[in-house]
């Protein structure tokens, strides 16, 4: 006992010495310390040549590295420097989405002499809508001037009640609070929301029409195998009555060609449910569909998809070689059978990861991709019999009105919605590490995404958006954007000032779009739009 009790007091003793040691030591002697463990971990590391030749302060380079997007995001580029979105671009998102005010002024800070720059032309009178014009009350209403699936006689046409609408993006890609707000935004607004090729989520029920998109991968309507399972997809659509629509992925503009992985270690017990997927086993989306392998073997998916959902079924795709677009179309003309709608996802579009190579080079950006294939169905007399959606950095009034006068029918927007409901484009979609909360699985991250706050965001964006596109339009002498022409908007040729049509640019006039007026796009039995968050489950 005495021996345990020595040796108890001589352990008070040194603790006590360590105690007294630690408090007459000067703070800068642990700086030093720290500095020299630093400085001996650089020398005798071989993996990072800068640290190693220059101990200590090579590190200041690598934290540099690390600040350097938002060092020249807040504080180096102007306004119009920055790639995808400048300043300008975002701020003018964040107040719309705020109802802040989005106005500038003391004229354009814009280099107007520059190639592409996009200018619209006026009329000497602009439209002049009448007391009891829809848009008197409604001053964002603008429903599509098609039917989608009317045509082709689908048991259940969607005229959608916006021309603004939200692009795909999955859930698993996008957090489940963002695509919550998104959804509830979208129904506010009255626009529909495509669910990306991630499935049907919970997060998409919130009461906005859906587009219901089939990816290569089928989630959420494939077997054990990963191939296609009509019986799941006709179980999904009787049971959602607000799936309105389905859309085919065969490419997206940011990486066309290539498929994805979906890491084990991001497939939560929810998201495995929802895609059809095993827990703890990497995903692969392949490159190309199972279902069928050419152009003809597509209008038969298409024509069996509607025939047992009743739905308009279209779809989407990048834009390259224009062999089998042709050759598409020629089997439309003999088989007068066809997709009730096609999305042209332009190049520069992409709101998930991609490798730098395809996200660069791979497909055209929007304008030549949607003038080649326009001009294919054109030629053949097929244009209205398919309502055209287009998308790629089309989120703003100018960009939107530009689409309309080439031959869009709907817009569809993806990272300007991001933007509405907190993105800061911190180009850190791929990494699980968005700080906004909007492109992360992080629990801790999205927390800090309030939906209540953000969905109103979203729903304001889209209304702003609608908005000012149509004072535009009627600034340009028409009713609805449909009736723009190619000879309403022109482009800078770059040197001395120069400009043409867009006509004249891409050597063809678009066709006339049936329109009679608004009240009658607005009474349409086909309407989609503002309905009850009671039609989740039917």
């Amino acid at each position: 006992m005495p021996k345990i009790l020595g040796r108890f007091l001589r352990k008070i003793t040194a603790m006590d010495q360590v105690k007294d040691l630690l408090a007459i030591t000067p703070w800068w002697a642990y700086v030093l310390l720290v500095l020299l463990i630093v400085f001996l971990r650089d020398i005798f590391q071989k993996k990072h040549t800068i640290s190693h030749n220059f101990p200590i302060v090579g590190h200041l380079r690598y934290a540099l590295e690390r600040i350097g997007p938002e060092l020249r995001q807040y504080i180096v580029a102007n306004n119009r420097e920055e790639l995808p979105f400048n300043r300008s671009q975002r701020s003018w998102i964040y107040a719309s989405s705020k109802k802040q005010n989005n106005y500038q002024g003391f004229g354009t800070d814009q280099d107007q002499s520059a190639a592409g720059y996009i200018f619209i032309n006026p009329a000497l009178f602009p439209y002049y809508a009448q007391p009891d014009h829809p848009n008197v009350k409604e001053k964002d209403l603008i429903p599509c001037a098609k039917i989608i699936g009317e045509y082709n006689g689908r048991r259940r046409p969607f005229r959608p009640r916006s021309i603004v609408n939200i692009s795909a993006m999955s859930f698993g890609s996008l957090s489940a609070r963002a695509v919550e707000s998104l959804n509830l935004g979208a129904h506010e607004a009255g626009s529909y929301h495509n669910t990306g090729e991630g499935g049907f989520s919970p997060y998409h029920q919130k009461g906005a029409d859906i587009m219901l998109q089939i990816g290569t991968a089928y989630f959420g309507v494939r077997d054990e195998e990963g191939r296609f399972e009509m019986k799941k997809l006709l179980r999904l659509t009787q049971s959602y009555q607000q799936i309105r629509a389905i859309e085919i992925k065969l490419s997206q503009g940011a990486k066309p060609g290539k498929g994805g992985v979906l890491p084990a270690s991001k497939i939560t017990k929810e998201i495995a449910e929802i895609r059809h997927i095993p827990m703890g086993k990497d995903v692969v989306s392949p490159s190309n569909h199972t279902a069928f392998t050419n152009p003809g073997e597509l209008l038969d998916f298409i024509e069996d998809i509607a025939s047992e959902t009743g739905l308009p079924v279209g779809f989407k795709s990048a834009v390259g070689k224009l062999e089998l677009w042709e050759e598409l179309t020629d089997l439309m003309l003999e088989r007068n059978v066809g997709p009730d709608f096609i999305t042209i996802d332009g190049g520069e579009g992409g709101t998930g990861a991609a490798p730098p190579a395809f996200a660069n080079h791979v497909s055209l950006p929007f304008v030549f991709a949607f003038a080649a294939v326009y001009k294919i169905f054109q030629k053949k007399g097929l244009t209205n019999r398919v309502t055209f959606i287009a998308s790629g950095k089309l989120g703003f009034p100018s960009n939107a009105l530009m689409a309309f006068a080439m031959g869009a029918d709907l817009i569809n927007v993806a990272r300007e919605a991001m933007m509405s409901v907190g993105c800061i484009q911190a180009q850190s979609c791929h990494t699980n590490t968005c700080p906004a909360g909007v492109a992360t699985q992080n629990k801790w991250l999205q927390r800090g995404l309030n939906v209540n706050d953000k969905s109103q965001r979203s729903a304001q964006y889209l209304k702003t958006l609608r908005k000012e596109i149509l004072e535009i339009t009627h600034a340009a002498g028409y009713e609805h954007p449909c009736q723009v022409t190619m000879d309403d908007v022109d482009v800078g040729m770059g040197d001395n000032n120069y400009t043409t049509t867009l006509a004249q640019a891409y050597k063809y006039q678009k066709e006339a779009v049936p329109f009679n007026n608004m009240l009658e796009l607005v009474e349409c039995p086909h309407l989609g739009g503002i309905k009850s968050p009671e039609v989740h489950a039917h």
